[in-house]
């Protein structure tokens, strides 16, 4: 098995020149797609980044995209959002071109705080291949175009204007996102709603709230939650939120360094005991246990 990487920084770098990615909470960079990934012979190996938000603007060229539990076949214009942990992995025809924005997941969460219902889409790993007018391809690479000029100019107030750019395609985004995503009723989009800010919500918290405290969060009741649950995921919303916590241990246990008190931590568990305990419960293994029979073979 593969050892798939962790990166404080950008694919590739080593951690000493990562330092700024690491401590920089304003940090935003752009790059040329084909740049980097001509470099690594057009194959990106999967990988996270703890601390960093991507977006990917595939203009044009076919692609595969690894992403923690599918590959999938994917043609320019597309549009991916990865938020920090996520898994992801490339293997790029070599007459793909597009663009790479990556800034801190710090300056993500203030362009738009955890109310805002584009918080909600930023969350989670985003794949969009529909566009249309007003929002077309060439308009999103031109908002991408935007943000790249002004953040290699020197123009005064710079920091507001690139703050000004990136909400407005973001909301691009979010409208994109929203328009791919209009199926059924009004009322089943409701609930898709109140199921992706669940999903957010696990992320944020952990176990640090109980199944009522959730669904107080999204001002609905346990029983709501829990068919809404249901509905869209055959599951309870317990049963969901376990599941979550088990698929981040297991992916930090196989693929990072991290230690036992730190995937605890990450986690949001209380103490390294409670998750050791948890783990244990449901797999049957101690994460050191887990992670020993994960390692790959020499």
């Amino acid at each position: 098995m593969q050892k798939i990487t962790q990166y404080d920084g950008l694919y590739g770098e080593a951690s000493d020149e990562a330092s700024e990615r690491r401590s920089n909470a304003e940090y935003l960079y752009s790059e040329l797609l084909e740049t980097r990934s001509r470099t690594f012979d057009w194959i990106i190996q999967p990988h996270i980044h703890a601390r960093l938000f991507q977006v990917f603007f595939i203009e044009t060229g076919q692609f595969e995209f690894q992403e923690a539990t599918r590959k999938r076949q994917l043609t320019g214009p597309c549009l991916l959002l990865i938020p920090p942990t996520a898994l992801h992995g490339f293997n790029y025809n070599s007459d793909v071109q597009g663009r790479i924005l990556t800034l801190s997941g710090a300056l993500v969460d203030s362009l738009f705080p955890g109310g805002s219902p584009v918080a909600s889409m930023l969350g989670s790993l985003q794949c969009i291949r529909t566009f249309q007018d007003p929002y077309s391809g060439k308009r999103v690479s031109g908002l991408i175009e935007a943000i790249d000029g002004e953040l290699f100019d020197d123009q005064p107030e710079k920091r507001l204007m690139l703050h000004i750019c990136l909400q407005q395609l973001f909301l691009v985004c979010y409208r994109l996102w929203q328009h791919n995503d209009e199926v059924g009723s009004q009322e089943n989009n409701l609930s898709l709603q109140y199921f992706r800010k669940f999903q957010q919500r696990i992320r944020q918290v952990g176990t640090t709230q109980s199944v009522a405290q959730l669904a107080d969060d999204l001002a609905i009741t346990p029983v709501h939650l829990n068919r809404i649950c249901r509905v869209i995921a055959n599951k309870s919303a317990s049963q969901l939120v376990q599941e979550h916590l088990l698929d981040e241990a297991r992916k930090y246990l196989t693929y990072t360094t991290y230690s036992i008190s730190e995937i605890a931590y990450l986690l949001h568990f209380e103490y390294p005991n409670y998750f050791a305990r948890f783990f244990r419960k449901h797999t049957g293994l101690s994460p050191t246990e887990f992670r020993e029979s994960h390692q790959p073979r020499q």
